[in-house]
C-alpha cells in the first residue's frame, strides 16, 4: 500500500508538471502551440504507460495456495484462467451455468496441479446466486484471496434495436451480479488483503458500434470499479481493483459472433488469460490485451477521436454485417 501511495504521488507529480508546461506554453500562443503540448502530453503519456506497464516482476508463486474464485469458468477465457491457477499451485473455485462442463473443468485443475479445485453450477441472471457463490467459497476454501469477474451474456451483434428488456438482462448478468459478489466478498479481501479482477472490453473504454447495450455495461462496470477502488484508497483498505480491458479474443463465442465482421484477427484466449492473472496479481489498476492495440487507441481516442471513430468504423465487414 505504501509503494501504490508513492507510486501515484510521483505519477501526480509527472502530470501536474506537464499540465504546468502547457498552461505556460498556451499563455504564450495557445492556437499554434496547443497542438505539440498535445502531442507532448501523448508522447509522454504513451511512453510513462509503456514503462509502468512493462516493469512487472510476476512470478508464479505469487499464486500458490491463494483461494481463488474464478467466474464463466466453464469455456473461454475463464477456463483458461483456471487452469493457469491449477499449475501454478492455487486453490480454484470456478462457476457457471453448466455443470456437465465445470465437472470437466474442475478434474483437469486436479490434473494441473491445483491445491484443490471445487465448482458451483447456476446463473448469474440471479444475484442471489451470486452471493450463494461466495457464501460457499467461504466454506470451501476458509477464505479468499482473488475475486476473478469473467461471465458476460454476450449474444448479440447488430444496430441496436431499442429493446431495452434485453438491456436490463444484461445489466443483471452483466453488472450487478458483479457488484453483488464484490460486495459479498469485500470482508474476506479486507482480509487477506486481496484483490478483485474485474474483466471489461475495449468496448467498455471506447463507444463501439453493433454492441451498443453489451457497450453501455461494459462502461458502467469501469464507473463502478473505478470509483469503489478510489474509495478503498481513501478508507485503507488494502483490497486492490484490477480492471482488465481486452480486445477480440478466440473465444467460441466471439468467433460464432464476430469472426465474419471483423477484419482484424482474434488474439489467442490461453495467453489472455494469463495476463490478467499476472495483472491481479501485480495489483495493477488496469492491463490491455492486446495492449500494442488498445493503449493506442485510448491515447488517440483522448487527442484524435474522429480519427477514431473512422478506424472503429472502417474495422467492419459492414456488408457481412447488414446481412446478419
Amino acid at each position: 500500500m505504501h509503494l501504490e501511495k508513492k507510486s501515484l504521488k510521483l505519477i501526480a507529480r509527472f502530470w501536474s508538471s506537464v499540465f504546468c508546461i502547457q498552461h505556460f506554453v498556451g499563455s504564450f500562443c495557445f492556437q499554434t502551440m496547443g497542438f505539440l503540448t498535445k502531442m507532448l502530453v501523448f508522447f509522454l503519456g504513451f511512453f510513462l504507460a509503456l514503462y509502468f506497464y512493462n516493469s512487472d516482476n510476476f512470478d508464479p508463486a505469487m499464486l500458490q495456495g491463494k483461494r481463488v474464485i474464478v467466474t464463466g469458468a466453464s469455456t473461454g477465457i475463464g477456463e483458461q484462467m483456471a487452469y493457469h491457477l491449477a499449475r501454478m499451485g492455487s486453490h480454484v473455485l470456478v462457476t457457471a451455468r453448466r455443470q456437465a462442463r465445470l465437472k470437466e473443468v474442475v478434474a483437469k485443475c486436479l490434473e494441473l496441479g491445483a491445491a484443490s479445485a471445487e465448482y458451483i453450477a447456476g446463473s448469474m441472471e440471479d444475484t442471489a446466486f451470486a452471493e450463494h457463490v461466495v457464501k460457499e467459497a467461504e466454506k470451501l476454501l476458509g477464505g479468499l484471496d482473488m475475486l476473478i469477474l469473467n461471465h458476460v451474456s454476450f449474444k448479440y451483434f447488430g444496430y441496436f434495436d431499442g429493446n431495452v428488456d434485453h438491456i436490463r438482462k444484461l445489466l443483471e448478468i452483466n453488472f450487478l451480479s458483479y457488484v453483488a459478489m464484490t460486495t459479498e466478498a469485500m470482508s474476506m479481501l479486507r482480509k487477506s488483503n486481496g484483490s478483485v479482477v474485474v474483466v471489461s472490453s475495449f468496448a467498455g473504454k471506447i463507444g463501439t458500434p453493433f454492441v451498443v447495450s453489451y457497450s453501455a455495461i461494459k462502461f458502467a462496470l469501469d464507473g463502478f470499479f473505478s470509483s469503489l477502488r478510489q474509495e478503498l484508497f481513501l478508507l485503507n483498505h488494502n483490497v486492490s481493483i484490477t480492471l482488465c480491458v481486452i480486445s477480440y479474443i478466440d473465444t467460441d463465442n466471439a468467433l460464432q459472433l464476430l469472426s465474419a465482421v471483423i477484419k482484424t484477427p482474434p488474439a489467442p484466449k490461453e495467453e489472455c488469460a494469463l495476463e490478467i492473472i499476472k495483472g491481479g496479481a501485480l495489483r495493477k489498476r488496469e492491463i490491455y490485451y492486446k495492449y500494442d492495440f488498445i493503449k493506442p487507441a485510448l491515447l488517440i481516442r483522448d487527442l484524435m477521436p474522429d480519427v477514431l471513430d473512422y478506424i472503429i468504423r472502417n474495422s467492419y465487414d459492414l456488408e457481412n454485417t447488414l446481412a446478419r
